[in-house]
């Protein structure tokens, strides 16, 4: 791991929620914050992007079980990220964000965590919330999990199940949904735990419950998942095994572990640069340079689809940074074309779908997505919000059970109404950001009916796409 500091911004806490409307808070349209996305000419110059949202909150989870004092430059601002420091906070790790924007942490210890005080609140981060149901799974200490609308109506069962299994106690909410109540297994009981669905957050559940486990917890993968967990407790010290059984990766890490303080840099977030890269592909006479973008080859994979659409994207500088491979990414223009997606590539860029979409309504052609019903139990049905989405800004599109078939415009800006469409975000800060990027595109633009959950991941990105179109 490379040497760091910690950026997190000081906010304001969010105000606690009381059960009731934690499972079933609906938007108030007063609270809503529209916001119109028009074409502004090509995108030029060189923008960053934040930290990345996964290594963000894996870093603070294990410099918070790590004895003694670690560092984290460049960690994601966003109220997801934010919701993991308190947290941990919650559990005894002391985590404070100096004025110089790095973030000092001094961890609690495994197997020495407290029991929380009060509900954890985990906002709209389905991340935290899995992750953290299974670092508590094997202490002894009982926790309860409460979020926003949108959280408490994604399903929780895929880490209930191998969680259970393990010894941990828990008790959900109809159809295993927040709020729910966790009591952690003392001993927990190791496990060979074969992922029924190609998760990441499933994986990091078990391998974190794993940590205070005694004997060796094993996750087997019959499809390769991000890997930023596996690497960043190596580099924390977890004695941690990776090989391949059968044609499937098996992850085997050794319980009741020491991890060692860790100074950590986080590169930038794939995911949020990918708004920009597809941006820069559509938009007329663009020519953008995004910097210390995560080349990750598990979260790549817009990358290559791009590519294999057309798209003109040179990586410069390809360097390694805190232990994960980054670059800067110059792309610019290209005349898009559409292709059959592999489904095999959904696991490396399940989170860049929706603007991926945006960029096939724009193609040459015909694109076709299949084997994505995972986007369906996002924070909200990708699939169906994105269609209809599409469909109000004027791009044809059919939506099957597990994708999208897409009948791109030739590169035309996307005809919408004359008065511009207005789309709905469900609360999903990636439907928000993804058809602000279709309003570059489109003749009338496009109404976001609420802007707000982009905060949730990506605070700094409409001053950055107003830069970018300066």
């Amino acid at each position: 791991m490379g040497s760091g500091k910690l950026f997190i911004k000081s906010v304001r806490p969010r105000a606690r929620r009381a059960l009731p409307e934690a499972r079933g808070a609906v938007k108030d349209r007063r609270l809503m914050t529209s916001h119109s996305f028009a074409s502004q000419g090509p995108l030029r110059g060189t923008i960053r992007v934040p930290g990345d949202k996964s290594i963000s909150h894996r870093a603070l989870m294990f410099a918070g079980l790590a004895v003694g004092q670690s560092r984290i430059t460049g960690l994601l601002e966003g109220e997801d990220v934010l919701a993991t420091a308190a947290a941990m906070r919650q559990f005894g790790a002391d985590i404070v964000r100096g004025e110089d924007g790095i973030w000092t942490v001094h961890g609690a210890g495994i197997g020495s965590l407290l029991e929380p005080k009060t509900a954890l609140d985990m906002g709209n981060s389905g991340t935290s919330t899995r992750l953290l149901m299974g670092l508590v799974a094997s202490h002894a200490i009982t926790a309860t999990f409460i979020g926003d609308a949108s959280l408490s109506g994604r399903p929780m069962n895929r880490v209930i199940a191998p969680l259970s299994q393990m010894g941990a106690s828990i008790e959900a909410s109809a159809g295993g949904t927040l709020p729910l109540m966790l009591r952690g297994a003392a001993p927990a009981v190791p496990i060979a735990y074969r992922l029924p669905v190609a998760s990441a957050q499933v994986k990091s559940a078990v391998l974190l419950a794993g940590l205070n486990t005694p004997g060796i917890t094993r996750v087997i993968e019959p499809v390769p998942t991000r890997d930023h967990t596996e690497r960043m407790l190596a580099g924390f010290g977890a004695q941690l095994e990776v090989g391949e059984e059968n044609g499937e990766t098996v992850i085997a890490i050794h319980g009741e572990a020491d991890l060692r303080p860790c100074d950590v840099t986080v590169p930038g977030d794939p995911s949020s640069a990918a708004f920009f890269m597809v941006a820069a592909s559509i938009v007329p006479g663009s020519d953008l340079t995004i910097r210390n973008v995560g080349m990750n080859p598990t979260r790549s994979g817009l990358v290559q689809v791009l590519r294999q659409m057309g798209a003109d994207i040179t990586e410069v500088d390809a360097r390694e940074v805190g232990g994960e491979p980054v670059a800067d990414l110059r792309v610019r223009h290209a005349r898009l074309t559409g292709i059959d997606v592999d489904p095999a590539i959904a696991p490396a860029m399940i989170d860049e779908f929706p603007v991926l979409f945006v960029a096939a309504a724009l193609a040459d052609g015909t694109t076709r997505t299949t084997g994505l019903e995972e986007l369906r139990v996002k924070e909200s049905d990708r699939l169906a919000t994105m269609a209809t989405a599409l469909a109000l800004a004027g791009a044809r599109v059919e939506e099957q059970e597990d994708g999208l078939i897409i009948y791109g415009s030739g590169g035309d800006p996307l005809p919408g109404t004359p008065e511009g469409a207005e789309v709905a975000t469900r609360l999903d800060h990636r439907i928000a950001m993804s058809m602000a990027i279709a309003g570059l595109a489109s003749r009338a633009g496009v109404r976001v009916d609420d802007t707000r959950p982009i905060n949730t991941s990506f605070p700094t990105f409409m001053g950055l796409l107003d830069e970018a179109a300066r």
